[in-house]
């Protein structure tokens, strides 16, 4: 067997000439996994590393931002060919505005009238749940000029961002059956802005995420993407719960709504002059920043992987708090770190509730070839606290004797696919019903980050149990009896001493099966000592401590004697800000022509992005880490 010592080697095909180095030694299908990595190849791990021993560095960091996700592209229209014959006119003004045109053509899309005008052009494209973007290169603005971007019913039916330049003010303004709310006659619908910021041509985008709609301005000089928000609103709140109704007249989030919505853009003039756009686009909105990582597997563990690329799911993170994000399906190329890539978006609908679109995320996807399906397992942040807004409510919660009727504001949800289904590629809406294991040990104020492995026989999930939803969290373990589905598990244990701990990964690691979890920035133990995990994630064996416990006795839990996970001890990794997820990907390559494993783990940091305007939940960086050591062997 290999000691410690010679474990130590670096793997070296990192890098693109590394890589193809190897390729061109030993083929492309014996560096990376062939096609598509099948689980079960491959010889068993030799070593005697235990997972304590593995140390990892950081080899790439760098932070995906797309305001519109470059896959998910429902318009793009340049003006190069006169495209007016796809849109319809809409008139949102009074009578007196209805004289203006468009000529369309020559890589411009020129509106202008006799008089005054207020054009707007509705495209035949729309989204399927509202994560939306709209984007408008403005070429040139008359003085007395205003462009507006958003989403179009009808001429009483919209919602849209507005930069009007002759009060030099932006804008959000909706309209639900005729009646208008926000926009200029509301002390709320406007924003100063400076006139500079909108010198010559520019950038004017639309964005909403969930019900919250943002106006953003272009900017190269930002630390972070390339656009900058200039004001942002919850239209459910304003359309309704501000004036005291118990909901808001517009929903974002309801079919209805998203069928009829429809990408546009438009334009408006006291003087009747030419306003000039070059450029709109439009489609499904991307991300802000990433979080919450899971490696798409087979229900063994095996990590999918096809065509040199890794597949894994991302939180999108939106412009606001969690219910503004969404979930993506993401491949990275494993010969170059830094080339990831959206292919996938998957939004929910809860049990029950088909009408009501959400962006639920944080979870894993499984596939389990001895039941041909998919298994998908989620949180439902995409409705945090059931009230579908950010609006200071985050739910009440209770501890009712009936489990059925226990409401926490997150749990674990899931769904399950034929193969005929493909969830990695392309748009889905995924019907979520509540786990089992929201029960498990017994009802708490939140349950999230599910992961789910097969391992001789049983299903183990990973998880996180709040006994507080906001101060006081743990990983915690479940596995089903042999031979029974993942909907049947039993509670193994948590660590009831941690106080910030998300993102437990079942993995194997120098051949051992361990549950790997994260803290939080400034966690320390309860015990006094206020030691700091600096640069380091703790590490369970998949089993408990002291399975005698009362595994249902919440005081005793509580009081941190209840049934908890045995402990194994700590990986040396670097460990960003907020509570990052040690994802690792075992990865099979060839060396002196024989099987070899090298270990990568993903990861993110709580890297806001302009929190002034948007407040929390923008973050965060993605992080690639690699092991110093290697092994003899593949895992699986």
């Amino acid at each position: 067997m290999d000691s410690v010592g010679t474990e130590q080697e670096a793997m070296g095909i990192l890098d693109r000439r590394d890589f193809l180095k190897l390729a061109g030694a030993a083929g492309i299908g014996a560096a990376a996994g062939a096609g598509l990595l099948q689980s079960g190849a491959g010889a068993a791990v030799r070593t005697d590393l235990e997972p304590t021993d593995f140390t990892f560095t950081t080899r790439e960091r760098f932070r995906p931002f797309h305001i519109l996700a470059e896959n998910f592209v429902r318009l793009d229209d340049s003006f190069n060919r006169n495209t007016r014959g796809n849109y319809t006119l809409l008139r949102p003004g009074p009578a007196s505005e209805d004289d203006g045109f468009v000529d369309i053509g020559e890589g411009k899309a020129r509106f202008g009238g006799q008089d005054d005008y207020y054009t707007i052009l509705k495209s035949g494209t729309g989204q399927r749940a509202p994560f939306a973007t709209v984007i408008v290169n403005v070429a040139s603005l008359s003085a007395d000029g205003t462009v507006y971007a958003g989403l179009y019913k009808d001429n009483n039916n919209y919602v849209h961002v507005y930069y009007d330049k002759d009060r030099s003010v932006v804008g959000i303004e909706a309209r639900v059956n005729g009646e208008t709310f926000l926009g200029p006659d509301s002390p709320f619908g406007e924003e100063q802005v400076d006139r500079e910021e909108f010198r010559g041509s520019f950038r004017f985008a639309f964005v909403v995420n969930e019900n919250r709609v943002i106006a953003l301005v272009g900017d190269r000089h930002m630390d972070i993407g390339n656009f900058r928000p200039l004001i942002e609103r919850d239209v459910f709140f304003e359309t309704g719960i501000r004036q005291g109704e118990d909901e808001g007249a517009l929903d974002l989030r309801r079919r209805g709504v998203l069928a009829t919505f429809k990408n546009g853009f438009g334009a408006r003039s006291e003087t009747g002059s030419n306003i000039v756009f070059d450029r709109v686009r439009a489609g499904y909105f991307g991300e802000a920043g990433v979080r919450d990582l899971h490696t798409v597997q087979y229900a063994d563990g095996t990590p999918y992987i096809k065509d040199n690329k890794l597949y894994f799911t991302l939180t999108n993170a939106g412009l606001g708090f969690f219910e503004k994000a969404h979930w993506g399906v993401w491949t990275m190329d494993l010969s170059d770190y830094s080339k990831i890539e959206q292919v996938g978006n998957i939004f929910w609908y809860n049990e029950g509730e088909k009408n009501i679109i959400l962006g639920h995320h944080a979870g894993q996807i499984i596939r389990d070839e001895k039941e041909d399906r998919w298994i998908v397992v989620v949180s439902s942040w995409g409705d945090f606290g059931r009230q579908g807004g950010d609006q200071g409510n985050f739910g009440t919660v209770t501890y009712p004797d009936e489990v059925p009727r226990y409401e926490p504001p997150v749990d674990i949800l899931y769904a399950e696919l034929d193969f005929d289904v493909n969830p990695l590629r392309g748009v889905h809406i995924l019907e979520g019903k509540k786990h089992p294991v929201n029960a498990v040990p017994f009802p708490t104020e939140g349950k999230w980050d599910p992961g789910l492995t097969r391992i001789d026989g049983r299903w183990y999930m990973g998880y996180v149990i709040a006994l507080d939803l906001f101060s006081d969290f743990q990983p915690a373990l479940a596995k089903s009896p042999r031979g029974a589905d993942h909907t049947q598990v039993n509670f193994v244990g948590a660590d009831w001493a941690r106080e910030a701990t998300e993102g437990p990964i079942i993995q194997k690691l120098g051949g051992e099966w361990r549950l790997f979890a994260s803290h939080g920035d400034d966690e320390g133990n309860r015990d006094g000592t206020n030691e700091k995990y600096i640069n380091r994630y703790p590490i369970y064996f998949l089993r408990s401590a002291n399975p005698g416990a009362n595994e249902e006795n919440r005081e005793a839990a509580e009081a941190e004697r209840g049934q908890r996970l045995a402990f194994d001890g700590y990986l040396e990794a670097p460990h960003p800000t907020n509570i990052p997820h040690p994802v690792i990907v075992p990865i099979r390559i060839r060396r002196d022509g024989r099987t070899r494993t090298k270990y990568i783990m993903i990861t993110f940091n709580g890297d806001q992005f302009f929190e002034r305007v948007l407040g929390y939940g923008t973050h965060g960086d993605f992080f690639v880490m690699q092991a110093e050591q290697t092994v003899r062997g593949y895992e699986f």
